[in-house]
């Protein structure tokens, strides 16, 4: 029976049964509405880019109270766990992995600033983890300034200085930034493993065929997928952001009808990848290996969470174009800790829409061919 134009009402009947056999699995519903909290809620607290209780081991061959004063700074930092010098001393305990960094105090340190004297002091950091030694080497400036005022008992003045202020994260607090790139992440995740695996298991048991020997055409089937596992993502990306701001205190500058619009967008590119998935593999299994992959991997190191795109090399940043959690994540950041409007993200707007787009056609393209 041919069908001239598309149906809503088939497209509906396609829809209230995928709704009937999500009701009827209860590992559907706990992957999309449960793992999302509990991925967010763990990694929100582990993943944490401030470097903290870096175990620093002290050479004091001075003992005089500048030397105590200067030990107290680091400590009272908050950022230094001292030790005491073990065998090997510090270089020792550096090459054994039971210290980080190691401080150096030179014979006569207290007398030479009693003295009114410069006096160097050896601060050794251990580089095998370049963005661990970065982190603390961003430290010391800090401290030294501390130091001088303290330890020379008066107010260095120097020809200029810089007054340094951080706007949309004053605090600068890691997980203002990390919790919204997680969410990024785990709902682009969770909306292709969702129509890969549903959709791939109805060609594993045969109901894919029977529902193809109907008058519905290509494009309602995929609409009456899509649209159940849609809602779900979309009811994950709200519990998502309770924990956000509940949870973790992450502020929201932006427009909540814009950053909904974000997320339609992003999570249709996700669901038509999961659909495309699961028309070329039909099979669970496989469907699952290849959603990890192309899901999981772009979203953690291409998309800016981790890594910046600007410092990528020329090839992977203009890659990273063709991916939408690059353009994803700079929208909710950008909405999220900055208040951005429509006109500040227009050109990750605007790539989100046309990949969504792409990404749908490309699903609805190869369906067809498939039924053919």
């Amino acid at each position: 029976m041919p069908v001239s134009s598309f149906n809503f009402y088939r497209a509906y009947s396609v829809a209230r049964k995928e709704v009937m056999h999500v009701l009827r699995d209860p590992f559907t519903l706990v992957l999309a509405l449960g793992l999302p909290v509990m991925l967010v809620t763990f990694f929100g607290y582990a993943i944490d880019y401030e470097v903290k209780n870096i175990t620093l081991a002290v050479s004091d061959r001075d003992g005089g109270p500048a030397a105590r004063r200067l030990k107290e700074l680091f400590s009272s930092s908050g950022y230094f766990r001292l030790v005491e010098t073990g065998p090997g001393g510090p270089v020792g305990m550096l090459d054994s992995g039971r210290a980080a960094a190691a401080l150096f105090i030179k014979p006569d340190f207290s007398k030479t600033i009693q003295g009114g004297g410069a006096v160097e002091t050896q601060f050794v950091l251990d580089g095998s983890d370049n963005a661990k030694a970065g982190a603390v080497i961003g430290y010391l400036p800090g401290i030294q300034r501390a130091g001088q005022a303290r330890l020379a008992g008066r107010e260095i003045r120097e020809p200029f200085s810089f007054e340094t202020r951080f706007l949309y994260n004053p605090e600068l607090n890691s997980r203002w930034f990390t919790v919204p790139g997680l969410a990024a992440v785990i709902i682009g995740l969770l909306a292709i493993l969702l129509t890969a695996l549903t959709v791939a298991r109805e060609w594993e048991n045969g109901s894919m065929e029977l529902l193809l020997s109907t008058p519905v055409r290509p494009l309602e089937i995929m609409a009456g997928k899509l649209a159940p596992y849609g809602v779900l993502v979309l009811a994950g990306v709200f519990f998502v952001y309770l924990v956000s701001r509940l949870v973790f205190g992450v502020p929201f500058a932006g427009s909540h009808f814009l950053y909904l619009a974000a997320c339609l967008l992003y999570v249709t590119a996700s669901l038509s990848q999961g659909l495309f998935i699961s028309v070329v593999t039909r099979q669970q299994q496989v469907a699952m290996q290849l959603g990890i992959i192309s899901g999981l991997l772009p979203s953690l190191l291409l998309s800016g969470f981790i890594f910046p795109v600007e410092s990528m090399p020329p090839f992977f940043r203009y890659f990273t174009m063709l991916l939408p959690p690059r353009w994803f994540m700079a929208a909710a950041r950008g909405i999220t800790l900055k208040g951005a409007d429509l006109g500040e993200l227009a050109v990750p707007f605007l790539a989100l829409g046309l990949l969504s787009a792409g990404m749908l056609l490309l699903a609805l393209k190869k369906f067809k061919t498939d039924l053919e």
